[in-house]
């Protein structure tokens, strides 16, 4: 059993490396405390269920 559900290793299946899932989630979970959001759990968790269910997306700029 995960502490984390979507597990981590579903996750990173999402994205191209863990540092990036990191950075998704924590640019995701600073959006969700915003005063005007209520959220029902916390906020890094609801971040990781978004890019779980591909709500949450990014892109990788080939410049760097």
């Amino acid at each position: 059993m995960s502490m984390v559900d979507p597990s981590i290793d579903y996750l990173a299946e999402k994205v191209d490396s863990k540092y990036t899932l990191c950075i998704l989630a924590a640019k995701r979970a600073r959006e969700l405390t915003k005063p005007d959001i209520n959220a029902a759990e916390k906020e890094v968790s609801t971040a990781l269920k978004e890019i779980a269910k591909d709500t949450i997306t990014y892109e990788r700029d080939k410049n760097y």
